[in-house]
């Protein structure tokens, strides 16, 4: 079969066709207010917001799934966001080499499916690594041929390092909980959305040594559209702080509970002169000026909180609480406040 056109090259033949015809007119003024030409076969559905909010959602990505790809091939790997694009789903398709590793993922957090598209360019040398070559890192032409059975199990060890990374990126807008469920080499055999449906184009450059490749990340507008006010500047920072969890509460309560704290009985208090000090013996009495039913002084973390009496129990030294001095909880709000007004004052 003849090799299929790009968009840019049918819209060059149209252009010869119309014997030179002007191209589009740039956006122009009139009247001091400038006019921006609109063609209504595009229309831009994802705002800039979401557009910004798509680029910084993942260059977490990126990263994650660079460092996990140096580790999967031990050898320093580079994953760079390059562009974050709206355009329609045929122009996606037809801009797509053939034969290309183009995986179809399905996910259970959004209302369609995914497209994860890895160029021969790059897809090779991976699998070549994997295998045992590769080692010198020279630069070799990309076979023009399908991936076979053996490659693409071996080529879906990256493919599962960025579902992972992208779980992760989008956990806080969604759980993605993404599979692979279909792998094709010919892209045009895969029609998830309508020809001229609106899709966001995530593109990605892989760095391996001295090869280069092109990861895509194609979003149709449909399935991420329930989230996308989400993905807002107004929003951004909201759905970043998560709800309260009730079991992690539980679970907090849980280990504070088990923190140990340290309990001081205080049995009186008084001065003595270093020669007094140095004099006292065995059996002597040192004179305090606390009365005796007061009891003993109860310190909780060097505050005093309780007072209580002293005694045995069960054969073992003990001590009666016989009087709240302050409550706990008044404790730890002064140490906050303490530690507050040091910072502020730092």
């Amino acid at each position: 079969m003849a090799d299929v056109l790009s968009q840019s090259e049918v819209e060059s033949l149209l252009a010869a066709l119309d014997g030179g015809t002007a191209p589009q007119a740039a956006p122009r003024t009139s009247g001091g207010a400038q006019v921006t030409v609109y063609d209504f076969k595009r229309p831009e559905r994802v705002s800039k917001e979401q557009m910004r909010a798509f680029q910084a959602l993942h260059e977490g990505f990126s990263r994650e799934m660079g460092a996990g790809l140096s580790g999967l091939l031990r050898t320093i790997c580079e994953v760079k966001l390059i562009s974050v694009d709206q355009l329609t789903y045929s122009e996606f398709v037809f801009s797509l080499e053939n034969p290309t590793c183009f995986n179809l993922i399905e996910s259970a957090g959004l209302d369609g499916h995914l497209i994860l598209d890895l160029s021969p360019s790059i897809v090779f040398p991976i699998v070549d690594r994997l295998l045992g070559g590769g080692k010198d890192g020279r630069s070799q032409t990309a076979p023009q041929r399908p991936l076979t059975e053996i490659e693409l199990k071996i080529a879906g060890k990256v493919t599962n390092l960025a579902i992972q990374a992208l779980e992760n990126a989008w956990s806080n807008i969604c759980p993605l909980k993404a599979r692979v469920s279909q792998i094709e080499s010919n892209p045009q055999l895969v029609q998830i959305v309508p020809p001229n449906e609106v899709v966001v184009l995530i593109s990605f450059e892989i760095t391996m040594a001295e090869r280069r490749g092109i990861l895509n990340l194609c979003i149709p507008f449909n399935a991420i559209e329930s989230h996308a006010n989400k993905l807002t500047s107004d929003s951004r920072m909201a759905y970043k702080r998560k709800a309260q969890d009730n079991t992690q509460k539980i679970k907090l309560e849980a280990g504070l509970a088990r923190t140990g704290v340290n309990m001081v009985v205080r049995m009186a208090t008084t001065k003595l002169t270093t020669s007094d000090l140095m004099g006292l013996e065995v059996g002597d009495v040192i004179m305090t000026d606390q009365k005796a039913k007061d009891g003993a002084e109860i310190l909780i973390g060097d505050r005093p909180t309780f007072r209580g009496s002293a005694g045995t129990l069960k054969g073992k030294k003990a001590i009666r609480i016989t009087e709240q001095l302050t409550s706990p909880k008044s404790v730890v709000e002064e140490q906050i406040a303490e530690f507050n007004a040091q910072r502020t004052a730092s």
